[in-house]
């Protein structure tokens, strides 16, 4: 867009003063003239460094004094001359010297006065005068809009940042959300555990003193059938409590409070699960957890302990790494290795344990075994 501006109003200036030049009768015309006006202001506008520019400025001013015609396109240069160009970071002495080095510009200006009309001479300074007024112009539009655009780049950014805050406002919402739920499923199985359970326990007590103690056949069958159905009353409420209970338990909460107690060193902690995994999942992941931190403190030297979980579209992630140094290892030797191996390979998943650059554990389970 800057460019654009610079360019058509270079035009503009190029096209006045070769009307002004062809039509005046005090030099003859040169098209080597018109050529040097045109080479001297194509490379201005193409350096962008003060140095080729403060050259091409005083080269140009040097040439007018032997060839005065120049002077007839000495706006062209001016359009350059004054003006760093907008952006750049111009804070060099040397920067700030190629101002007033400009004015060289002036000498052939001063000799140029004493040997044309007077009547030339106003048309050059008012060419001279529309030519920085063109420039200061456009140095003005160009401002302008590199300010729209930090204004855009602004409210695109603060844009990206008020999504990003609802987005993570509505997770944290869904995980105090799911973490209620929790709480509320696993008050309702101690409840049931604790008012109901004892109840059923209490009645199958007492039915089964009465049919220790009844001696009447038929009574004895009725009471028989009732102890059998308080029983299978007992065994699936015992179930759905479980269940409950199970599905209350939190795998990010349960990790965090398991790393809350690990003060042998530095962890890293990265969960980003966002479904509810299975009761086996979760246990067998809290169980490795637990055995690897185990491990670390009896084993290793490490300094810092990294746990990953993930989730994909198939499977669940776990792993474990840290920067510790083995010596050597076996799954086969221990209960610890040995235990988490058998527990991934009961949800059909795969793990593998390497000792290269620390040690780390890799395990992978798909969705349809985490149950």
């Amino acid at each position: 867009m800057y460019y654009n501006i610079n360019f058509f109003d270079k035009i503009i200036i190029f096209i006045c003063c070769l009307i002004v030049y062809l039509s005046q009768l005090v030099f003859s015309i040169s098209v080597a003239v018109v050529l040097v006006s045109i080479i001297f202001g194509g490379f201005l506008s193409y350096f962008d460094d003060f140095r080729p520019r403060m050259v091409l400025t005083v080269g140009f001013s040097v040439l007018a004094c032997f060839v005065q015609a120049l002077i007839f396109f000495l706006p062209i240069i001016a359009y350059d001359m004054f003006f760093n160009r907008s952006g750049k970071s111009n804070t060099s002495i040397y920067q700030y010297s190629f101002q007033f080095i400009n004015l060289l510009g002036l000498i052939p200006v001063l000799n140029f006065f004493q040997t044309v009309p007077s009547e030339i001479i106003s048309i050059v300074t008012a060419m001279l005068a529309f030519s920085l007024l063109l420039r200061y112009r456009s140095e003005n539009q160009f401002k302008l809009h590199a300010k729209n655009y930090e204004l855009m780049d602004a409210a695109r950014e603060m844009t990206i940042k008020l999504e990003n805050q609802g987005r993570e406002l509505m997770e944290k919402q869904d995980f105090e959300l799911n973490l209620a739920t929790l709480n509320e499923r696993n008050r309702i199985a101690r409840e049931i555990h604790d008012n109901v359970g004892h109840l059923l326990s209490s009645a199958i007590l007492q039915s089964g003193a009465l049919l220790s103690i009844c001696h009447d056949k038929k009574i004895k069958e009725n009471l028989k059938a009732l102890k059998d159905t308080l029983d299978q009353a007992m065994n699936s409420i015992r179930k759905s409590v479980h269940q409950l209970y199970d599905e209350s338990i939190d795998l990010d909460t349960k990790v965090r409070e398991i790393i809350g107690q690990f003060t042998f060193c530095d962890v890293s902690y990265d969960y980003s699960i966002s479904t509810n995994p299975g009761r086996k999942l979760k246990y067998t992941f809290i169980t490795v957890v637990k055995e690897a931190l185990a491990n670390i403190i009896k084993h290793s030297n490490a300094t810092h302990v990294e746990i990953i979980f993930r989730e994909h579209p198939a499977i669940y992630q776990l792993i474990i790494r840290d920067n510790g140094t083995v010596d050597k290892f076996s799954t086969d030797e221990g209960m610890g290795l040995k235990n988490m191996t058998d527990r991934v390979y009961s949800l059909n998943g795969n793990i593998n344990i390497t000792a290269k650059n620390g040690f780390e554990i890799f395990i992978s389970v798909p969705k349809e075994g985490a149950c």
